[in-house]
């Protein structure tokens, strides 16, 4: 037999299938889906098994060394899906394989296979190896049983054994001692004044049943010693049992009951629903304005969906994949939920991989990645606040997290529920044609009223002489607050003490050396840093042009409102939360648990507190800087701003209080902060629709971004052109190829960087160009370092 195989380099003469010799000891048990270890050139390296064929056009064919998974890590599903998406983002094979893996699968693991059923039920050959020990090591267990490894492999499928992956250093199996009196134990070993011996004996031989070793010690009030002494008796036997790492452990989640639904939400409901039971891939756009209840709906969803024996993933963008989202999951579904995001280590993230690849969990809760959850009976995908950026790849492969759910949706006959209260332009425009059904929730639960908002004009602040970063009006609402004990939000989307330092006397600005950015000053360790490489360097005292001592910061980041507002408003106890105070372990939950037990009158940050927040005590949401993202060389900065005003304002009055929202601007007259007075999603999509029609823009065309670049900047700027140049022969004329230019940062990690914008409505030659293009240029190795990356839904174009 011939393992057709994908090999663990990532690169353009190897993105092809290899095929290999399957050793007759290993013909029982490779199946596609596998890792396997294969000689390559010089040296040995890790592939996929793609398929098991008996033939070959090779004629000296080298045979697999090893098999890294007793069982394979993907399934047929998405070995079709890792295909599919090479060919849509256009990247290798073997990175779309690797994408869909947690980390700890990519380093150096050891396989042990633990005993899960009575010794006896195993066949003989197994009897012998599980006889003296119920847990053996993979190697051990192929040397033993002298290649048959079919037995094995039936019993890893009837469940008498499981295969373990114990990871070396980054991230190992946790295990806890247990123990249980022995069944040959005598008791005349005890001595008659040993009471403590007696006492912990009798309460084994009571429990009749294993038990851990610290909550034997704990309910019985004794010491290890104690123990230890019985268990070098051999009264009483002690081992280790593996057990999954708990992220979540410490947090107390009561169980909750379903909601009763609005008519809006029962509506909504009885749509998906009737798409679930006639298991009706379809993609709906749930449209509900902030607190109108989406997440019950997802709940009650879900639940219909588990009822039917089938399991559900619940996308999150990372930055609102908050404790309090977990935990509302958690007490709906309890033990069947498993967590993915970025903040757990990679040992906790391989424990609930493991849950979801051996079907012990039906609910997966997680940030992009987790749309590659290895269910094997998908029966419901949800993406909440659809619109988030962060549901784009930006590392090869390249994917947007919507797609790949749709297309896993058509896989197995389910619906996607996209929600959110203000989506993506495109998202709606294909809801308006019925591309996706679209369901509106247009009310606040319990007719709850919106939060007002007001506008202030920064430009009268100035006028009026107030150089202050808290406007008149906004500064009186947060004393108000604090005298009748309520909370307030303050939003700034800038971390740091201030964006750039500037010489006032020459105009001087420290840039990045690696990068062409300025840097940021960084209050803490009195730093400036840049947030693209990471290079940091001490702040100057003088200028390192003129020598002039005026270098001063400008703009405001976090770091510098808070010390202003110590300030201003001494008595008020503020808690920060942006990426450098949420940087440690939970430190995120920490903050955000503070802040709901009233610890702080202010919650002071960045992205992070705009989503997902439900607190009752707010009543006030300020932000500090409406159009901080309004003035970004981008297409989408008008739409970006109204999401994310409309996100954070909706964090007030969920509750009983109502909520006031002040919004200060230097261009208060923008439509996209205006609209955010009256909430009002359509007539901003109707505004914001005719720009993209005179720019041609998505979702009127799609776009394409190819970036080049180089060391060398002739050889960058030869290159493009040349790039350029053969998409214009090649592509159609009614394709739009706007470029070569540089990128808006020229320069990152030494590299320099050009761009070239292709705008299309229907191009079929496009991939097939743009593979030629990598295929040239990445296959020839003349090109130094030369790189060239490739992005057919670009959200980012800096």
């Amino acid at each position: 037999m011939i393992a057709r195989t994908i090999v663990d380099v990532p690169a353009a003469q190897t993105d092809r299938l290899f095929d290999y010799l399957i050793p007759s000891h290993l013909a029982e048990i490779i199946q596609p889906g596998m890792r396997v270890v294969v000689p390559f050139g010089p040296r040995q390296i890790q592939g996929f098994v793609l398929d098991v064929t008996e033939t070959s056009d090779v004629s000296r064919l080298k045979a697999i060394d090893e098999v890294l998974d007793p069982v394979p890590v993907l399934t047929d599903e998405l070995l079709k899906l890792g295909k599919w998406l090479a060919e849509k983002t256009i990247c290798f094979q073997i990175s779309a394989f690797q994408a869909m893996l947690p980390a700890a699968l990519k380093t150096a693991v050891i396989k042990e296979i633990h005993l899960k059923t009575d010794v006896s039920l195993l066949q003989p050959m197994l009897h012998t190896l599980f006889s003296e020990k119920s847990c053996v090591l993979w190697k051990e267990a192929v040397e033993a049983l002298g290649g048959q490894l079919g037995v094995l492999r039936k019993a890893m499928e009837s469940g008498q054994l499981a295969v373990h992956y114990v990871v070396k250093e980054k991230g190992k199996k946790k295990t806890e001692k247990w123990v249980r009196l022995h069944p040959e134990g005598d008791e005349t070993l005890v001595k008659p004044t040993a009471h403590k011996q007696k006492e912990l004996i009798r309460y084994l031989s009571e429990r009749n049943e294993p038990i851990k070793s610290q909550e034997l010690l704990q309910l019985t009030q004794s010491t290890r010693a104690v123990l230890k002494s019985l268990i070098d008796k051999g009264l009483i036997e002690e081992w280790d049992k593996e057990t999954y790492r708990d992220p979540f452990q410490g947090i107390d989640v009561p169980t909750s009951p379903p909601l009763p639904l609005t008519d809006e939400q029962q509506q909504a409901f009885s749509s998906i629903k009737q798409s679930i039971d006639e298991t009706k891939s379809e993609t709906f756009l749930l449209h509900g304005v902030t607190g109108s209840g989406k997440t019950e709906i997802y709940l009650q969803t879900i639940d219909l969906v588990l009822k039917q024996g089938k399991e559900a993933i619940m996308l999150v963008p990372e930055i609102s994949l908050t404790p309090q989202i977990v935990s509302r999951f958690k007490s709906r579904f309890g033990d069947q939920v498993a967590v993915l995001h970025s903040g757990l280590s990679v040992g906790e993230k391989y424990d609930e991989w493991r849950k979801i690849h051996r079907s012990e969990v039906k609910v997966v809760v997680g940030a992009r990645s987790a749309v590659f959850a290895p269910f094997k009976h998908l029966g419901l995908i949800i993406m909440d606040e659809e619109h988030e950026m962060s549901y784009k790849q930006e590392d090869m492969p390249r994917y947007h997290t919507k797609e790949v759910a749709i297309e896993r949706s058509l896989y197995h006959g389910c619906p996607v529920i996209l929600g959110s209260a203000t989506p993506s332009l495109e998202t709606f425009a294909r809801a308006q044609k019925g591309v996706y059904t679209l369901l509106s929730l247009k009310h606040r639960v319990n007719n709850r009223p919106m939060p007002s908002v007001d506008i202030v004009d920064m430009r009268e602040e100035l006028r009026a002489g107030n150089r202050s970063m808290f406007s008149v009006a906004l500064m009186e609402a947060l004393k108000l607050r604090l005298e009748r004990g309520e909370q307030s939000v303050l939003f700034l989307n800038r971390r740091g003490y201030s964006t750039f330092v500037m010489c006032r006397d020459c105009g001087y600005v420290p840039q990045c050396e690696h990068c062409d950015i300025s840097l940021t000053y960084h209050r803490s360790n009195h730093s400036l840093k840049c947030h693209y490489c990471g290079h940091e360097e001490a702040m100057p005292i003088k200028c390192p042009e003129c020598q002039s001592e005026h270098i001063r910061f400008f703009g405001s980041g976090t770091q510098k409102v808070e010390e202003e507002l110590a300030r201003v408003l001494p008595e008020a106890r503020v808690i920060r939360m942006d990426v450098d105070t949420t940087r440690t372990k939970g430190s995120h939950q920490q903050l955000l648990d503070a802040f709901g037990k009233g610890e702080a009158d202010i919650l002071l940050g960045t992205q992070m507190i705009a989503k997902g927040l439900d607190f009752p005590n707010i009543t006030l949401v300020g932000v500090l800087a409406a159009d901080t993202m309004l003035h970004i060389p981008d297409f989408r900065s008008a739409e970006r701003t109204f999401q994310l005003m409309e996100q954070v304002s909706g964090r007030a009055g969920r509750h009983e209080r109502p909520g006031e929202v002040l919004l200060q601007s230097y261009t208060p007259d923008h439509y996209s902060i205006q609209l955010v007075k009256t909430h009002d999603f359509e007539t901003f999509y109707q505004t914001e629709m005719i720009q993209r029609k005179v720019g041609e823009y998505p979702p009127y065309r799609f776009m394409a971004l190819v970036t080049i670049s180089d060391p060398d900047l002739p050889n960058v700027i030869e290159k493009s052109q040349k790039i350029t140049d053969f998409l214009k022969r090649t592509l159609s004329q009614e394709t739009v190829i706007l470029g070569p230019v540089v990128s808006p940062i020229a320069r990152i990690k030494d590299r320099y960087r050009y761009q070239c914008m292709i705008k299309y409505k229907n191009e079929p030659k496009l991939i097939e160009a743009l593979q030629q293009i990598l295929q040239h240029y990445m296959r020839d190795t003349t090109q130094g370092q030369l790189q060239i990356s490739l992005d057919m839904h670009p959200y980012f174009f800096m």
